[in-house]
């Protein structure tokens, strides 16, 4: 038996092939169309639930649309030149601003103290997290009609302050109260969803960098504001920009709980356009209120992001 050259093994192993450059194109057109079919649901139903309403959104907005008595008129800019002038469009305006304020808040206040609390090593924390995340998949409507008996002026609330010797206002006719009270209410809808958002960015901190911190004589409150915060800031960003796109559309609780009332004291501007469009059959104008709206939306949403680069960790 001959034997084999010292090392042919060895080069035989090291030896890599690359595929010939026909092969190379072929795997990659292979691999760009799945993952082209696994983007296209989502494509499609951006586009056609999205921008194709949106398209025709822009075109109605053009228009004086009532199809009560069956016109279509092209009209230009008139609509958007009426908004301008008309008091109640930046009324609501302001007031869904407000909402969205108070809202945002309150409800990244109370969602950050729920997930530090919860973070510790405490006994039935499980169930906390359980209970205030269960009203995130609870029916909005069915959620706020239970709220919409205990807020009445004879419900549940004032029937437990008046135990107590405390007559509680009518929470949704009094104008101080009523925006307010939508505002709670949702705080306590949606408070659950940021808690776990927040929960989750809390136990992605690394021990060794508190510990070390705690070392160098720094207090729990300078830990957590000089170690903490800047390392859970890319969660608090996407917490207030969700929160602030959703706070900007609220529609049900206003339409249920209110109807916009007292007076034009919970009007916020997605109910405007809701009345506008259903009640008063004005669809082109309703339309160019809903532009504005995408508009203003859009804008607070790229100030929020662009902000990023100031005070979100690692963002340069």
């Amino acid at each position: 038996m001959s034997a084999e050259p010292m090392g042919a093994t060895d080069r035989e192993v090291g030896r890599t092939r690359w595929p010939r450059t026909g092969s190379s194109k072929r795997l990659a057109r292979i691999d760009a169309a799945v993952g082209l079919s696994f983007a296209a649901p989502a494509v499609i139903g951006v586009l056609v639930l999205g921008l194709v309403p949106f398209g025709y959104v822009i075109w109605y907005s053009l228009h004086d649309w009532s199809p009560l008595i069956g016109e279509f008129n092209w009209i230009g800019l008139d609509n958007f030149t009426r908004l301008i002038a008309d008091d109640t469009v930046w009324s609501s305006f302001l007031t869904t601003f407000k909402y969205a304020a108070l809202l945002m808040v309150l409800n990244i206040t109370l969602a950050m103290g729920l997930a530090v609390l919860l973070n510790q090593k405490l006994r039935g924390t499980t169930t906390f997290r359980a209970f205030f995340f269960s009203p995130v998949i609870v029916s909005a409507v069915a959620w706020v009609l239970v709220w919409n008996y205990l807020v009445a002026a004879n419900g549940g609330i004032n029937g437990a302050l008046a135990t107590i010797g405390i007559q509680g206002p009518n929470w949704l006719r009094d104008p101080t109260w009523a925006l307010v009270t939508v505002v709670v209410i949702q705080v306590f809808k949606g408070v659950g969803m940021n808690m776990i958002l927040f929960l989750a960015s809390l136990q992605n901190v690394p021990a060794e960098l508190k510990e070390a911190a705690r070392i160098d004589g720094a207090s729990p409150a300078r830990v957590f504001r000089s170690v903490t915060l800047p390392l859970i800031s890319p969660t608090i960003l996407l917490v207030v920009m969700i929160t602030t796109i959703g706070a900007m559309d609220v529609f049900v609780p206003i339409q249920i709980l209110t109807q916009g009332g007292p007076g034009r004291s919970t009007t916020v501007i997605s109910y405007l356009l809701y009345r506008t469009a259903f009640e008063q059959q004005d669809f082109g104008y309703a339309s160019a209120i809903g532009v504005v709206l995408f508009v203003v939306v859009l804008v607070l949403a790229a100030l929020q992001w662009n902000s990023r680069k100031r005070w979100v960790h690692d963002e340069v």
